[in-house]
């Protein structure tokens, strides 16, 4: 219950212009922002990527920005995003590109905001060419009211021949069939856990629920089937309990390092990332830039309510 509620404060606070406005203009916290985001625009962040890639960490780019309202910051969004996909392609790393759907227009609009997504991932696409790599549009996936039309344009996209991968949560009951879909398509998944409030009817709302869940997806994630068809499996995830216990079902079931990958957030564990790649699995940081930074950071406390103590000890340098 504390959790849920915990969640639901969060969002509402990612949600508010007011608070976005007063923290993104506090000293305090632009010291936050430069922790946790890895640029202010293109080609800060390109910079960061490149230099993460110099210790074998790779980076999906995502420009911040979430419940867009209005048409011209959804424009601004998308044409981010197709920059950054050209400059990632220029400087020879993954074209490899995070979308919400809600920043690209599908909160306004879900026919405009599809076509937005195709633009994207025609960009991608485009940018990749015959390169080798990890490319793709990384379809975020954000709260339940959206989840079922998320997966469709993913499919549709995919259909058409656009590099796409898809987020599932494994806090949501239907993410087991979602994932059965997803695994006999031959998709690439990144799977977290979840960080928005449902109710039990529709979620696992306790922590040890959500971790049982998240082990039954990693085993078919890594399954005879997923093998097969050429699933792509990445485990996004900080917990070590959950990192250990994907990094053994891999080598029971003959999955080679480089097949599937592990996705942690930029700035967070940096240490526990260096150590993965140093024992050669393929590490991806979900890299966030932009000056609209607000809404991400508190969805990130939202997660965990233990994460608001790892983001408040990083405000203390900036404030002193």
């Amino acid at each position: 219950m504390f959790r849920r509620s915990w969640q639901a404060a969060m969002i509402a606070l990612a949600r508010s212009p007011g608070w976005k406005q007063w923290m993104q203009a506090q000293r305090a916290a632009s010291g936050l922002a430069r922790r946790y985001v890895g640029g202010a625009d293109v080609d800060e962040a390109v910079e960061t990527a490149r230099a993460l890639r110099s210790r074998n960490i790779r980076a999906s780019l995502f420009y911040l920005g979430e419940y867009v309202d209005t048409p011209a910051l959804v424009e601004e969004n998308v044409e981010a995003k197709i920059a950054v996909a050209r400059r990632l392609a220029e400087a020879g790393l993954d074209v490899h590109v995070s979308v919400d759907p809600t920043q690209i227009g599908c909160a306004i609009d879900w026919a405009q905001g599809c076509d937005n997504a195709a633009r994207i991932a025609e960009a991608v696409r485009s940018a990749a060419g015959n390169r080798p790599g990890v490319h793709c549009v990384m379809l975020d996936m954000e709260d339940f009211s959206v989840n079922e039309a998320t997966l469709e344009l993913h499919d549709g996209l995919r259909k058409q021949g656009f590099p796409m991968a898809q987020t599932l949560q494994a806090y949501l009951r239907k993410t087991y069939g979602d994932m059965e879909w997803k695994v006999a398509q031959g998709a690439r998944v990144r799977l977290v856990k979840g960080a928005f409030a449902a109710g039990a009817e529709i979620a696992f709302t306790a922590r040890d629920e959500i971790d049982a869940s998240y082990r039954r997806l990693i085993d078919l994630m890594l399954g005879d089937t997923a093998k097969a068809t050429g699933f792509y499996p990445i485990f996004a995830t900080h917990d070590h309990a959950l990192q250990a216990y994907a990094r053994e079902r891999a080598r029971a079931r003959g999955w080679a390092q480089g097949s599937y990958e592990f996705e942690m957030l930029y700035g967070a564990r940096p240490d526990v990332a260096r150590d993965l790649a140093a024992a050669g699995e393929r590490i991806r940081l979900y890299l966030p830039f932009g000056r609209d930074w607000w809404p991400y950071a508190v969805r990130r406390i939202g997660e965990n309510p233990r994460n608001a103590l790892l983001l408040a000890r990083s405000l203390l340098p900036a404030a002193s």
